[in-house]
Formats: structure tokens, sequence, C-alpha cells
């Protein structure tokens, strides 16, 4: 594609809808600046155009030239297919690292493990990666997005968070990972509503705030209520002992009340049938132990 500001606008939203891989390059005005708005979670590949599209000159007719050219090797020289190992999406965040890492370590010789950060743009990649058919199931286990997307965080979920699952129907294992947490950048930044709340500086950029009983009954119930609309085969395992690292005894944001609320809420939601079950363990989420069950149920869910 071509454009100035109204042309990038219509062509990236068409291309933002095709699958991840296949070519796609525009060749845009804007495209030295903030490109977030027209590439989001796609594969887009911005080229600025340096001059305006009114007509051709010298330098307008290299850049289109290298962009045809582009796009042509790309389309005739395709990537191999990733054959063998079938792929998986798993979540994960700094405070569910040894949980999530110890998941792939046990599926990594029968799957091509792919972990996205939960950084808003990390949960909208991974589903859109279902969407396009290239993963054969989801380990869910950090499901934070959806704190921020509640509550104003700065890494926020869309409304669309689980949509991909409940479309595709893919074999998928949840959990409440850093459900604890909502994310903002540092502490000048935090909205005034939310002052003297209990706060976590994870560094001099990112502060975290611990999300209460009530913030937590609100993200039990959105998770539960989309999950619940999911037909294809769900697990949700829930650590009794803690969501995060920060969230375990002695810890910054250890909270059993506010957990309970969480862990209430969603088994109240989501509906359990005979393809949608909810466990509860009497385990922290970065116990070895609740990795393997994470990993024991996804490979039983996939058998199946």
């Amino acid at each position: 594609g071509i454009g100035g500001g109204g042309g990038t606008s219509i062509v990236t939203a068409g291309m933002r809808a095709l699958p991840l891989g296949l070519p796609k390059i525009m060749v845009s005005t804007l495209a030295s600046g903030d490109t977030a708005p027209y590439v989001d979670v796609s594969d887009i590949i911005m080229m600025p155009s340096v001059t305006d599209m009114a007509g051709l000159n010298r330098l307008s007719r290299v850049v289109l030239h290298n962009a045809a050219q582009a796009v042509a090797g790309m389309a005739a020289k395709p990537a191999p297919s990733a054959a063998g190992k079938p792929a998986l999406g798993l979540t994960m965040f700094g405070v569910t690292t040894p949980c999530v890492t110890a998941i792939v370590e046990r599926l990594r010789a029968d799957y091509d493990c792919m972990v996205f950060h939960a950084t808003g743009t990390g949960g909208r990649s991974m589903e859109k990666l279902a969407d396009s058919g290239l993963l054969a199931g989801v380990l869910d286990i950090t499901t934070t997005e959806v704190c921020d997307l509640l509550f104003g965080g700065v890494l926020p979920a869309t409304e669309d968070r689980f949509g991909a699952i409940a479309r595709t129907k893919l074999p998928y294992v949840g959990s409440v990972g850093a459900l604890d947490m909502v994310n903002f950048w540092a502490p000048p930044t935090i909205p005034e509503k939310y002052r003297g709340r209990l706060f976590y500086e994870h560094n001099p950029n990112v502060t975290l705030m611990r999300t209460t009983a009530d913030e937590c009954r609100r993200i039990g119930e959105w998770i539960g209520t989309r999950l619940a609309a999911c037909e294809g085969p769900i697990r949700f395992l829930i650590p009794e002992k803690g969501v995060s690292a920060l969230d375990i005894e002695g810890g910054a944001f250890f909270d059993s009340e506010a957990d309970a609320v969480l862990f209430q809420a969603i088994e109240r939601t989501i509906k359990p049938t005979k393809h949608r079950a909810v466990t509860r363990l009497p385990l922290h989420i970065n116990d070895p132990t609740f990795a393997k069950a994470a990993a024991e149920a996804f490979l039983d869910i996939a058998k199946k």
C-alpha cells in the first residue's frame, strides 16, 4: 500500500485483518512517526515515503521501487513453513517467570512454546496468532492485563481479551497470574483517585498498585464471564497461596482476603461444565508443582 494520512489509515486497517506472516508493506508519509495505531499487533512493515505522494520524482521512484522489490521478494521466496512441533502461546510477567519457565521446560520437547509479555500488546499478539490459526493451544497463566483494562492501568487488554479463545475453541489453560496489580508509570503519573493506596516501585518508570478485594471481585467476574462463553476445552487453575512473586506470605502484596474474593468470583461466574473446569491447588503460582499441574492439565485436554 501507499498513502498519506487517510490512505495509511484505510490500507493498514485492511492489512491488520490479514494473517500474520503474509507479507505487508505500507509506504507512508507517516512512517517516521508514531506507527502504533497503524501497525498495532500485526507484522506490517512501515516504509517512510520521504516525499509526499503528490506525483513521482527522482526520490519517490526509488522508494516505491524498493518497496515493490521487497514485497515481490517476500512473496516469491516465502519463509519455510514451521514443520514439526505445534505452537503454543503462553503469557508471562516478571512476577510469574518461574512458573511459565517451568511449564516451557516441561512442554518444549513436543511444542514450540512462544512466550508473550503480558503488557497489553503481548496478550493481543498471542490472540492474533490464535485467530490466524497458528496456535495449537494457550497457557494463559498471566491474565494481569485485565486489571489495567478495568482500572486505568497503562498496560491494558482490550474488551476482546479471551475473544480468540471463544472463536477458535483452542485448548486453554488459564490462571490468575499477577491479578494482584495494576501498572502505572512513575509515581507522578498515578491518577489522583489512587493516592494513598498500596504501591510497589518495580523500577523508576513502573509503579505497581495492589488490587483491593472489591477490585478483585470485578476482575474475577470479568474473566469468569468471558471464559464461560468459551465452548472449547477450558481448565482454570487457582493457586491458593498467592498469584505473583509479590503476593506470597511476607511479600509486599500478600493479601489472602483479596485473593479469596478473586477466586470465589471466578468460580461463581465461570460456570463449570464437562468441558470447562476450575481447580484449586494449595500452592503458590511459582511453586514448581503448580507449573507441573498446569502443563499436565494442558496435555490432558490436548490429548482429548
